[in-house]
């Protein structure tokens, strides 16, 4: 008998469950209860989520351990759990009230956006797993911008559909990131399409991206929005969106990352790739708490 294989299983529909009943709390409770509701998810979750919790607590060692004490890091998990906790009962919130987004979410720097897509030619939006990134998606969907994202379907089936006929449900376009060809020819498409194509480049991408420096150690990184931008000529904008301190958020629009040259198309990749990570670093480093921690982002080391 595979235990472990029973304990995936059982942790996938225990997860469904929670989710599913807590979609339906939601739905209940006054809107003045969402966030310490999703405080106490948190909490809980930070006490007994133990293998997160280890994962952030690494990560955040990784990334601060030189800057920061162990009480500051561990402050930065906890608000990261919080954090997380919030945006999924935002969105659980908000998925059937998508008009109220335009005053939960507020826009800056959306003249850099509408520069970029007047050339025609897509704008792929250049992000990270930072802040509340569906409600991203579905405010520009709102505004009347056709966006989609580039996604790795979630291991368990049910909780992949629940967010797939969500995401259907603001107009916001899923390209799943495998089969690659697939992936790659339906991202060109929205970019001929004058479509925006959002692509987060912030976790662990194995041995098929570059390695870069972030938080000073080597991080295998997707190269894909330099690749795309290179054959559509699309243009790549930096975004982000950030909580503020009364839960509303902002969005924003960085101006236009040129491509630099290098000697050769790998040369360029690798440049480009690092200017967009040294970005997504600065928006880390200001907003720590935005970052989604539980990610073993070091996991895959460069060949000596």
């Amino acid at each position: 008998m595979d235990f472990k294989k029973i304990r995936k299983s059982f942790s996938r529909f225990a997860a469904w469950v929670g989710i599913n009943i807590c979609s339906l709390i939601v739905k209940v409770i006054p809107a003045g209860c969402l966030y310490s509701f999703a405080k106490n998810i948190a909490a809980l979750a930070f006490i007994f989520a133990g293998k997160q919790r280890k994962i952030a607590l690494d990560s955040l060692g990784i990334a601060f351990g030189k800057e920061k004490s162990p009480k500051e890091i561990e402050k930065i998990a906890k608000d990261c759990f919080t954090y997380m906790a919030k945006s999924a009962v935002e969105l659980m919130f908000f998925f059937d009230k998508p008009q109220a987004l335009k005053k939960l979410v507020q826009i800056q720097g959306k003249e850099n956006l509408d520069k970029a897509l007047a050339a025609g030619r897509g704008v792929i939006l250049v992000s990270a797993h930072f802040g509340n990134f569906p409600l991203l998606l579905g405010r520009l969907a709102v505004e009347g911008y056709k966006a989609g994202g580039i996604m790795k379907p979630m291991h368990d089936a049910k909780m992949e559909k629940i967010f797939l006929e969500k995401r259907k449900k603001f107009g916001v376009r899923t390209i799943y990131s495998q089969p690659r060809n697939e992936c790659v020819n339906n991202s060109i498409s929205a970019l001929r399409n004058n479509e925006l194509i959002f692509i987060p480049i912030d976790q662990n991408f194995g041995t098929a991206g570059v390695f870069v420096d972030f938080f000073g150690e080597k991080a295998a990184t997707a190269t894909g929005p330099v690749i795309l931008a290179q054959r559509t000529k699309a243009a790549l904008i930096p975004c982000f969106i950030i909580r503020q301190p009364d839960d509303q958020h902002k969005i924003i629009f960085e101006p236009e990352l040129k491509l630099e040259e290098g000697k050769d198309s790998r040369d360029v990749i690798l440049i480009n790739i690092q200017r967009l990570t040294n970005i997504i670093e600065s928006y880390i480093r200001k907003y720590p708490a935005e970052w989604g921690w539980i990610h073993r982002r070091w996991k895959s080391r460069p060949v000596k």
